[in-house]
């Protein structure tokens, strides 16, 4: 269970005449130790629970677990977590044969912007579309945990 992942900043909103959905997503983290991040997410209907270990050296690659729970157990969960939750606009774009998650934030971190790309090896490579930006991948201020904990209004 493998997620290897780059992330980049984004530089236009051109990303969004390219989606071909978006969603709405609610987070917030029972756990943010950098060895062990316990997230629950929103989406739509469904909830989740994720367990993400620590990262590689480089950023790139790190244990993720996730499941599947009912939404009413996912909202009480939301009670238990740390502060600062995220809300964020999701979009996805086509890049070849992988997708990039682009995150457009919205309260405390409202004005960032990054999109995510996975991968199936740290050697895949794929096109950079005009709005990706700079690569942040392995830069922890941009893991949705810390954002959590310091949000970009802060910066």
């Amino acid at each position: 269970m493998q997620e290897i992942e780059r992330k980049y900043l984004v530089l236009s909103n051109d990303f969004k005449k390219e989606s071909f959905k978006n969603f709405k997503i609610k987070q917030g983290f029972l756990n943010t130790d950098p060895e062990r991040t316990v997230r629950l997410r929103i989406t739509g209907d469904n909830a989740f629970i994720t367990i993400k270990g620590k990262s590689s050296k480089n950023g790139l690659t790190r244990f993720e677990w996730e499941k599947e729970i009912d939404i009413k157990e996912a909202e009480a969960l939301f009670g238990l977590c740390e502060p600062g939750i995220i809300e964020k606009t999701r979009y996805l774009v086509r890049g070849g044969d992988f997708v990039f998650e682009i995150d457009e934030f919205h309260t405390e971190n409202e004005g960032l912007t990054v999109a995510e790309i996975e991968l199936n090896s740290e050697t895949d490579t794929f096109k950079n579309p005009n709005w990706l930006g700079e690569e942040v991948t392995g830069d922890i201020k941009y893991y949705n945990s810390q954002l959590s904990k310091n949000p970009y209004k802060n910066w």
